[in-house]
């Protein structure tokens, strides 16, 4: 399934909050190749999650 999603489907606390994660992702990344930043992914994942059944209507 092709992502739908575009830059404006997008809250502005959500854009913060993916901005946010995404910054912890990168100073994570910088410890090194072992280090797992799973859990930051789901929660990008679940902010995306909402804003599409928000821009679907379910």
């Amino acid at each position: 399934m092709a992502d739908d999603l575009s830059f404006g489907d997008f809250t502005m606390t959500e854009r913060a909050r993916i901005a946010g994660l995404v910054a912890r992702m990168g100073k994570r990344g910088l410890a090194g190749e072992g280090v797992d930043i799973r859990d930051l992914q789901r929660k990008v994942e679940r902010i995306e999650d909402q804003a599409r059944r928000r821009k679907h209507g379910k």
